[in-house]
């Protein structure tokens, strides 16, 4: 071979150390570029994609259009939905008897009438009294004493005692508007002078909350004392700000009845403490470390929450990576059959769903833990699978677990909404007040019971220094 076919080109080794150096510099903007498009993802997360609350959507993603062939549905009743009237007040509760107008001649024409046998058109006309507070005094007379050389006063009943200037009534408005309708003590205020005609101080209105707090302690303790021998609870919780530190909400729903519990911390201590650690029932909740650790430490059965697993496994075919997306519609069509089944229960024998149900389960389980691509998001999910897929479906071999978390996190909005408008609680009795009162309503809500009413009740056992009644049904 010629001697000089062996010595290369010094103009040649330039340019492959050019081309060299470009490879490399493509190789590091395709690294960059799949890194900024995972981050861009990352940064379009929302509440459809991760679990992520929707109130942190900045711009709400478009609804879906309708399927093909249907038209978008039109406000207000819909074609075949039953009309909903409201039934007349009886008798015995009108204020007074009916009042009756007779029409004697036709307003078109001008002729006489003649007695109809239809029956008639009747309104009943709601109104508050003008002003709708009484005013009791109560005296209690003084005599003198000439062996211990002091005054002393007849005793006043135990209820205006207890009460003081508010009676039962007036101080469960004002727990209802203070716990229900999230009003500040400003806003009660106006309403009282404005409307009741009464004047009471911030202070004042301050003791009355601390009064009503203080009736509902012994209700509150017996659910919580109830919670380890529910079984099925779910729990979810949210943050809660106190002078301006953060604190966590934990909403704990049972079978018949709510419970809010204010802690500093979001730790699997709060499961601890609350529920011990020889819990029996099915926990639902979602895939927060806490209840992992609850679960590994306590060997506790857990339903992890079907619809955030949906919302991951829907964030990966968001994703720029190819492979991500042929994963994420794998699995994601295995949980589509695995509904489908579910919304044809009524159809099926509960032999024939059962089955089907269970060989949904098993599909869903296979996509996700085979064939998956070494991406980090994929490894991810799948390592879920892997060590806690049967978590998911506690709900196929448990009768009347939920797949999901909802019906704790549909109770915790209400604490939600109180916390962007309260800003929070500024001390401990706040804290214990907030607690009790969120547990009132949500039970009360979940029996289909009255909170006035058993705000009421409790405040009225409490002037007259009795228990209160129980928050559960008959108890």
């Amino acid at each position: 071979m010629d001697a000089r076919s062996q010595t290369r080109c010094p103009g040649c080794e330039r340019l492959q150390a050019q081309v060299t150096a470009l490879e490399a510099t493509v190789s590091a903007l395709m690294a960059t570029v799949a890194k900024l498009e995972e981050q861009a993802a990352q940064s379009r997360k929302n509440s459809t994609t991760s679990s992520k609350p929707p109130s942190s959507d900045l711009v709400k993603p478009p609804k879906p259009p309708p399927p093909d062939g249907q038209a978008h549905r039109k406000a207000g009743g819909q074609p075949g939905h039953p009309r909903q009237e409201r039934p007349l007040v009886p008798a015995e509760r009108l204020s007074g008897e009916p009042h009756t107008h007779c029409l004697e001649l036709c307003p078109c024409c001008g002729h006489g009438l003649q007695a109809a046998t239809v029956a008639p058109r009747v309104v009943q006309q709601f109104e508050i009294a003008v002003v709708p507070v009484t005013v009791e005094e109560h005296r209690a007379v003084a005599g003198w004493c000439p062996h211990c050389q002091r005054n002393r006063y007849a005793p006043l009943p135990t209820g205006i005692e207890q009460g003081g200037m508010v009676g039962p009534r007036l101080a469960t408005l004002i727990a209802f508007l203070k716990g229900a309708c999230h009003a500040s003590y400003s806003t009660i205020r106006k309403y009282l002078r404005d409307v009741v005609e009464i004047r009471i101080s911030r202070g004042q209105l301050a003791k009355i909350i601390n009064k009503v707090s203080a009736a509902l302690d012994q209700p509150y303790q017996e659910l919580l004392e109830l919670l380890p021998k529910q079984t099925r609870l779910n729990v979810d919780e949210t943050g809660h700000a106190d002078r301006g530190e953060r604190w966590w909400t934990w909403c704990f729903r049972a079978s018949l009845y709510t419970l809010f519990k204010i802690d500093p911390t979001r730790s699997g201590d709060v499961l601890l403490e609350v529920l011990g650690n020889e819990f029996n029932g099915v926990l639902g909740c979602d895939y927060f470390s806490a209840y992992r650790r609850y679960m590994r430490e306590c060997d506790t059965v857990i339903q992890f929450c079907l619809a955030h697993l949906i919302r991951d496994v829907k964030f990966l075919t968001t994703l720029p990576d190819a492979r991500d997306r042929a994963y994420g519609e794998r699995v994601r069509e295995a949980l589509r059959a695995l509904f489908g089944v579910i919304h044809r229960q009524a159809e099926l024998s509960p032999r024939t769903f059962q089955r089907q149900l269970t060989a949904a389960r098993d599909e869903v389980l296979r996509q996700g833990t085979q064939d998956v691509p070494p991406t980090r998001h994929s490894q991810n999910l799948a390592k879920r699978f892997l060590k806690h897929g049967e978590a998911y479906f506690e709900f196929v071999t448990t009768p009347g677990v939920e797949p999901t978390n909802n019906l704790a996190e549909q109770a915790i909005r209400f604490v939600v909404l109180d916390r962007h408008v309260t800003q929070g609680t500024r001390s401990e009795v706040g804290r214990r007040w907030c607690e009790r009162i969120w547990t009132v309503i949500a039970t009360c809500s979940q029996q289909g019971r009255s909170v006035f009413d058993y705000l009421y009740a409790a405040v009225a056992a409490y002037y007259e220094k009795a228990p209160a009644p129980s928050l559960l049904p008959n108890g």
